[in-house]
């Protein structure tokens, strides 16, 4: 994973270190897409919009506020990412469903040729909304070619 060898994740902080992972993981996975490495730039940046999802989740300063109903798993990503829907978070602008659907599939076997830029722009305003992005790529540790 992009990440790998790059953060320690568990001493930065339960909003600190999933934010860092999803720009790492945003950052590796473009580069996937742009490689033609489509499943494996998918899945790399689903688990970017996870870990943006938990960092949001995480953060005590976030706003608007998560709410959350009793018994939700925020641990859940479907979970989450409808508590962020209904928290005005996030819109209905990225089909997270459609989204899943893809990263299953991706995970089975190499998808065909297609273009994944819609997908990116409307994950790219997600990203956004969630804190992730912009970024500045110098504020990252340099990409570890051998993480892929």
């Amino acid at each position: 994973m992009p990440h790998a060898g790059l953060m320690n994740e568990k001493i930065m902080g339960a909003s600190e270190g999933p934010l860092l992972r999803a720009r790492l993981h945003w950052r590796g996975g473009m580069r996937r897409l742009k490689e033609g490495k489509l499943s494996a730039g998918i899945v790399t940046l689903y688990d970017a919009l996870e870990a943006a999802m938990q960092a949001y989740a995480a953060n005590p300063a976030a706003s608007p506020p998560l709410s959350l109903f009793p018994g939700e798993n925020v641990n859940n990503e479907k979970t989450l990412f409808h508590a962020l829907v209904r928290s005005h978070v996030l819109d209905s602008t990225f089909d997270f469903e459609a989204f899943d659907h893809l990263t299953e599939k991706a995970l089975q076997e190499e998808l065909p040729p297609f273009d994944y830029r819609p997908l990116v722009n409307t994950l790219e305003h997600t990203m956004m909304r969630l804190g992730v992005m912009p970024f500045s790529e110098a504020s990252l540790p340099a990409e570890d070619p051998a993480t892929f």
